[in-house]
């Protein structure tokens, strides 16, 4: 039997009712299901700030010297076994919010707390129709978790998905499910 894991999903999407989101909530049933705690961060509702790269971090305590949202995940990301990003692709990336949170992961390098020992999986959708949309999603994907030294498990890239909803008339929701089965 499988030991059960506490999953932290970060969500990038503003739309509450969004493709990702659902997707997102889809992998939580799957999770809880298979025993699995999850705790989500929607980054789109958070006071995130850029990183400074003060080389500060850790040095008051919390992981961020400047205070806002970051410093509510980063504790909760420290104690994970498993990290999920769930976002839209904007710009062939991340939206702003969602890389905000990504930039400051420097603090983990910095205070050397978080590298390692850790599975990750990414889940994007997208508006268009071809696949090479992703590449530059799945680039900044792997050079982070190489550089975290985490282990990604995997990739659900659904494309041609733009309006709410649109996610149910594609097979998203079961690759996400199967990739929750993978924990």
């Amino acid at each position: 039997m499988k030991k059960s894991k506490k999953i932290v999903i970060l969500t990038g999407s503003p739309r509450k009712t969004g493709n990702s989101i659902a997707m997102a909530e889809a992998f939580t049933k799957e999770a809880e299901k298979k025993g699995h705690s999850v705790t989500r961060f929607d980054a789109a509702d958070m006071t995130i700030k850029g990183c400074t790269a003060c080389e500060t971090c850790f040095n008051t305590g919390k992981a961020c010297s400047f205070d806002d949202d970051f410093n509510k995940i980063a504790p909760e990301l420290l104690e994970a076994d498993v990290f999920v990003f769930a976002t839209p692709l904007y710009w062939y990336s991340y939206p702003a919010k969602l890389k905000a949170v990504i930039d400051k992961f420097y603090a983990f390098l910095v205070g050397k707390r978080g590298v390692g020992n850790k599975e990750c999986a990414l889940i994007v959708c997208c508006e268009d129709k071809d696949m090479p949309m992703f590449d530059g999603i799945r680039f900044s994907y792997k050079q982070t978790t190489d550089l975290l030294q985490w282990k990604s498990v995997g990739e659900v890239l659904v494309p041609s998905v733009a309006a709410p909803g649109d996610i149910y008339k594609t097979n998203g929701l079961e690759q996400v499910i199967a990739l929750a089965d993978k924990f």
